[in-house]
């Protein structure tokens, strides 16, 4: 790989070298290279472009890494991603997207991510997304993941997007079964001009599922965010839903609330905050010598982790 593909890997996957177990790498709108394990097929689409991603039942303490770089002006990529999750493995899947723009076109990911979880099965998802050049091209990811909990599942997902991402549009949605479990985290940083709408809808339909939302983001400069957290209780089930956001400069954010039960025993809750650095920490930490951008640095970096 060149110095600028493994960088841009550092960044979204964590990888300083190909990683252990099974993998998927694309480039530009191309495979560049692909590892099967005996417990984890990946499995390129006939139909469009795309991978199956199969986990054997029973399948524990195994990875997958599936990132995306793109590194060339122009590129508009649009994939399908299919996760088939066994009933009883526990696998963690690393994905995420890095854009190098340079250029004056657009660069543009489109990741369309379905998973399937078995029963009892346990999957923890890292996206991370990122975005460098000094071109004048946007740099665009529009990620879409569609979530389906079998019973007693326990889904993991960890969303982040901090920093270089001109325009972004995330849809979730979830459909949990009896007992299954939903954690999802996203941070977000925006700055410039950017602009950033996120779409969370989760339909607990069994008894006892449950599901936790929580939101941190950060909006600098003349960025917006647009946030939609809906959370529908069809069955005796429990949901969180925690949005908090530091808003700076001439920046807006939004949090919209929806949530629904349509059962005596759905108990949800919803919780958004919005409001600037506090003044009492900035103070505190710049009696220790450090400038006032260095003071909301640190505040940003640990507020966002």
């Amino acid at each position: 790989m060149e110095k600028l593909d493994s960088l841009l890997l550092q960044e979204i996957a964590g990888m300083h070298d190909i990683p252990m177990g099974a993998y998927n790498i694309r480039k530009n709108g191309e495979g560049l290279s692909r590892r099967s394990t005996a417990n984890i097929e990946i499995r390129p689409k006939t139909d469009k472009p795309g991978i199956d991603i199969i986990v054997a039942p029973g399948t524990v303490n195994e990875s997958v890494h599936i990132p995306v770089i793109i590194t060339q002006t122009g590129i508009d990529d649009l994939v399908y991603n299919d996760f088939y999750i066994g009933d009883g493995a526990d696998v963690l899947i690393v994905a995420g997207c890095g854009i190098h723009n340079s250029g004056d076109s657009k660069s543009q990911h489109d990741g369309i991510h379905t998973f399937h979880i078995g029963k009892n099965a346990h999957v923890k998802y890292v996206e991370k997304h990122y975005g460098e050049g000094d071109g004048l091209g946007e740099r665009i990811l529009n990620p879409v993941t569609a979530v389906e909990q079998g019973e007693n599942s326990v889904c993991e997902m960890e969303m982040v997007q901090i920093k270089g991402v001109d325009s972004t549009k995330r849809d979730t949605k979830a459909s949990l079964a009896a007992g299954a479990k939903l954690i999802v985290t996203e941070r977000l940083l925006t700055h410039g001009k950017q602009e950033a709408l996120s779409n969370i809808e989760v339909r607990l339909n069994g008894a006892d599922s449950s599901a936790q939302i929580i939101s941190r983001t950060v909006a600098k400069d003349s960025s917006k965010q647009v946030f939609y957290y809906n959370a529908v209780g069809n069955d005796k089930c429990r949901a969180h839903v925690q949005c908090d956001s530091i808003i700076m400069d001439n920046a807006t954010v939004s949090s919209i609330p929806g949530i629904t039960a349509n059962s005596a025993y759905a108990q949800i809750i919803h919780e958004a905050a919005i409001g600037r650095i506090n003044n009492d920490q900035l103070v505190k930490l710049m009696t220790f010598g450090l400038t006032e951008e260095e003071a909301e640095e640190i505040i940003i970096s640990g507020f966002l982790k």
